[in-house]
């Protein structure tokens, strides 16, 4: 949310995802509007390879993992193969030498599409590889989602003359939900 506050509540985390489902929904009308101009081999490879090196070891190893626990390496494939700047690299590349074409098309729709469509970001070490509650996170995100900021002690310098309040006029209740 911030660089000071790096987590995310429910709402905003959905609309993180809503942006991504915009690009997927860009990217994918591009893509159906040139669909005869699409070399349909390089789709479907590029397509899939992202996940053939970036989630299926890491799958493999967390299923065949008697506690759940794999080496951080799966993660780091995982996250390399997922993210936009190293895919961004690979499209620049083929670019390059080999020319642009629609098929491309399919690094954004795939990215766009885990994240936007399943909720899927970069993976934390400090989480399961498959999505499993973190049993510290829910009570945490209890607390977070539902405490006004403006009503929890301010950890530095007093804040609360320029904190915001309510345009109602009425303070919120402690344990008011916050969207």
């Amino acid at each position: 949310m911030d660089t000071h506050n790096l987590c995310q509540t429910p709402t905003t985390y959905r609309l993180l995802r809503l942006e991504y489902l915009l690009g997927l929904v860009v990217a994918g009308g591009f893509f159906v509007a040139h669909l005869g101009a699409v070399r349909w081999w390089v789709a479907v490879v590029l397509f899939a390879y992202i996940d053939l090196i970036g989630y299926l070891p890491g799958a493999v190893a967390f299923r065949r993992s008697g506690d759940g626990r794999i080496h951080r390496a799966y993660y780091v494939l995982y996250n390399l193969m997922h993210s936009l700047g190293f895919q961004g690299l690979v499209v620049a590349g083929w670019i390059v030498t080999v020319g642009p074409e629609w098929a491309l098309l399919v690094i954004p729709i795939h990215l766009c599409g885990d994240r936007g469509l399943f909720g899927n970001f970069v993976k934390s070490f400090t989480v399961s590889f498959e999505p499993v509650p973190h049993p510290a996170v829910g009570p945490a995100l209890r607390d977070f989602a539902t405490v006004p900021w403006y009503a929890v002690a301010p950890a530095g310098p007093d804040v609360s003359a320029t904190a915001p309040r309510p345009r109602s006029g009425a303070a919120p209740q402690p344990g008011e939900a916050v969207r």
